[in-house]
């Protein structure tokens, strides 16, 4: 079968016509339905149906009535009464303000298709939801009685909290999120809060400084940042995190920064409280000013305590020690308390430079004597890295210092002490500690210091040429000479002491004058009987000992080959030296541990009338002994004849560099002169030394004043 023909058949009829009473009918049952959810009452009438119902009211055009009906329920409906205490109040509002936002929620999803319609068509219409806010808003918050006490009642539990009480967070949540639902979370609740966090901080601090210690309060002050930041993330609005942390900040911190500092930073410097240390940091890093102000309480604090240090004599045995330990506790704090920060570190810097130059040339020469003291043998306290790192610790010290010239004096002189008496630690130690210097002050500083260590270095090997030139000599000697070769420029001067020597060592003295002399023609040899020393074999009862003692304790000895018993005078002429350094030569012989001469009378000092002679019963455990020269403290006028000298090589220094900056600039004013110095001359000096100075060369025709203007200069070629 086909269907050869298809008809569609379109019947067009009007929309059906709503039943005469269906509007109000309709209506009458939303509105029982909204009674029901205001009054939390079961409702009649199925969901779906009173949807559907409302789909159908706005299918028909009803829309701008239903939503005028349904706003004039919802606004018969609010309405809030008073309850007596304030907590009960708070309970009674959060209670009405929560069943409002189910009631609403409940009332839109019955008259949801109205919102998603004619609501969202009409721009200037509120939705249901914001409408239930609008009305809340208006009839209740907005009521200054109710708001009032709502505040209040708010702001008392927050004190409450803050005085250690417990409160119910989530109420203080609830009503301040309805307080931001409703947008007057601003101006009706921050405003005040602020404004009472501030009197209650503002008092608080005042009341805590003059009670608490330092450390106490900034723990109070932590913890109250704290408690702070936990209610933001409990219950109130992130908004009002910045000015209220900012309101504690200024109130605990800001207001008594430098009555905290004043009142307490030495002392936790001093305990070396490196807790509370890193809280002070921490908190005055978060206070406008606050890391300016700590930083220059921190360099006054340095400056006043390392001025104690270096500015008072009698602990001058200590300054170098004290200074390491005060630089090592600063360096700590700045590390692990203050976060490294840069400007703190070069505050530290400059604070050290500053007080260390307080009191010119001392430090530096007690700094070369530390040195000394660490790279002497016998300085058993610390192993070649522990030595390394106190070198290392040593040139921090060493670099603040202006007058680096006074400490490359008493270095040189102590260094020579060592390699002379083959006191050194070690040579790698030495070394170091030369590269060092060399690195920190450049090779001018050091190339002195480096001739002594290449003297000694080609005098090996003379020695080496020389023993094999004694092997071919036709008159062999016992005695087996070692000298070392000391170039002048290099090495400390010293004062020239003639004494007498046995005729052996004379002969020997120039049998290698004629060798040396040999090989460099034109040089001038002068023996320093100061610094030899010799090993002499010796005879007692207990038989045969070696005995390690300086030139003057060997002539002393050697004259008991010849005698028995000598005075003192007589010792005094047959060998020549000088009455101060003989007498600390017998009593180094006669009165020290090692006793190889007895003198008569007993006593610890030598007098004129005394008399020695050498003791056969001497008794000693080990075969060579080793016999100390007492020493001679170093005395006040050695000490400034060292200073002296520095002062003397300054002086040359300056009349160089004004010859060389005039002959290169050929006409300077006063100033400009002067302040060219500062820039070239690597020591301090006063601006009146200066002047001395040019005075001095003026005298001497190096350069002139100009006639007409007297501050004016012209060089003199």
């Amino acid at each position: 079968t086909t269907i050869s023909q298809l008809c569609f058949w379109l019947f067009v009829t009007d929309r059906p016509k709503l039943a005469e009473n269906y509007t109000e009918d309709t209506w009458l049952k939303l509105q029982d339905a909204v009674g029901a959810i205001q009054n939390s009452t079961s409702i009649k009438y199925n969901l779906e149906e009173l949807y559907q119902a409302v789909e159908n009211l706005c299918s028909y055009k009803v829309s701008p009535t239903l939503y005028k009906q349904l706003r004039q329920v919802c606004e018969e409906h609010v309405q809030f009464t008073e309850s007596l205490d304030n907590l009960s109040f708070l309970k009674r509002m959060n209670r009405c303000w929560q069943d409002h936002c189910r009631q609403t929620i409940m009332i839109r999803s019955i008259f949801l298709f109205l919102d998603r319609t004619y609501v969202l068509q009409n721009s200037l219409l509120p939705s249901i939801w914001d409408t239930g806010l609008e009305l809340f808003r208006t009839h209740i918050v907005s009521d200054s009685a109710v708001q009032k006490r709502t505040v209040d009642g708010i702001l008392e539990q927050i004190e409450l909290e803050r005085n250690g009480e417990t409160v119910d967070r989530s109420l203080l949540r609830s009503l301040l999120g309805m307080l931001s639902d409703l947008q007057v979370y601003k101006d009706s609740f921050e405003e005040r809060f602020l404004i009472e966090t501030n009197r209650l901080y503002a008092a608080e601090g005042q009341r805590l400084m003059q009670e608490r210690d330092v450390p106490e309060y900034l723990h109070h002050v932590a913890r109250r940042l704290e408690e702070e930041n936990d209610r933001i993330m409990n219950y109130l609005d992130q908004s009002t995190q910045k000015p209220l942390i900012s309101c504690v900040e200024k109130q605990l911190l800001g207001e008594h920064m430098t009555a905290v500092l004043q009142k307490g930073l030495s002392t936790l410097l001093d305990e070396n409280r490196v807790t509370e240390l890193g809280l002070l940091y921490q908190l005055f890093s978060k206070v406008k000013g606050g890391l300016p102000t700590l930083l220059q309480f921190w360099r006054d604090y340095i400056k006043s305590f390392g001025g104690e240090i270096v500015c008072t004599p009698e602990k001058d045995k200590d300054m170098v020690q004290d200074l390491l330990d005060f630089k090592d506790k600063m360096d700590n704090v700045a590390q692990s308390c203050f976060a490294r920060n840069e400007g703190f570190i070069n505050a530290m810097k400059e604070a050290f430079e500053t007080f260390i130059n307080k009191r010119p040339n001392k430090p530096a020469e007690l700094i070369a004597k530390y040195v000394d003291s660490k790279l002497r043998a016998g300085n058993k306290e610390a192993t070649e890295e522990e030595l390394e790192r106190i070198l290392d610790k040593i040139m921090i010290i060493f670099r603040f210092i202006h007058g680096k010239d006074v400490f490359e004096a008493f270095y040189k002189k102590d260094l020579a002490k060592r390699l002379l008496v083959g006191k050194s630690a070690s040579v790698d130690a030495e070394k170091s500690m030369l590269s060092k210097l060399k690195h920190e002050c450049g090779a001018a500083f050091t190339s002195k210091l480096e001739g002594m260590f290449k003297d000694m270095e080609l005098s090996k090997d003379i020695m080496i040429q020389f023993k094999q030139y004694m092997q071919n000599q036709r008159e062999p000697t016992n005695i087996e000479l070692t000298v070392n070769i000391l170039t002048m420029g290099y090495w400390p001067s010293y004062t020239p002491m003639e004494v007498h020597l046995p005729p052996e060592m004379v002969k020997l003295q120039e049998v290698f004058k004629l060798f040396y002399l040999g090989k460099h023609s034109g040089r001038k040899l002068q023996w320093q009987p100061t610094l030899g020393h010799a090993v002499l074999k010796a005879e007692f009862k207990e038989g045969k000992k070696e005995l390690q003692v300086s030139l003057f304790q060997t002539l002393v000895l050697l004259m008991f080959n010849e005698g028995e018993e000598f005075s003192v005078e007589e010792i005094r002429t047959a060998t020549g030296i000088e009455e101060g350094e003989l007498r600390r030569t017998l009593q180094s012989l006669a009165c020290g541990k090692a006793r190889v001469l007895n003198k008569n009378p007993r006593g610890k000092d030598v007098e004129d009338g005394d008399r020695f002679n050498f003791n056969n019963d001497f008794k000693h455990k080990l075969f060579r002994i080793k016999i100390n020269q007492i020493q001679m403290k170093e005395t006040v006028e050695e000490q400034v004849s060292t200073t002296e000298r520095v002062f003397q090589d300054r002086q040359y220094q300056i009349d160089a560099a004004v010859v060389r900056i005039m002959k290169m600039r050929k006409t300077l004013s006063h100033n400009l002169l002067v302040s060219e110095l500062y820039n070239q001359l690597k020591f301090p000096v006063k601006p009146g030394d200066l002047k001395k100075r040019i005075e001095s060369l003026i005298d001497r025709d190096y350069m002139e004043r100009d006639k007409e203007t007297p501050n004016q200069y012209h060089y003199v070629a």
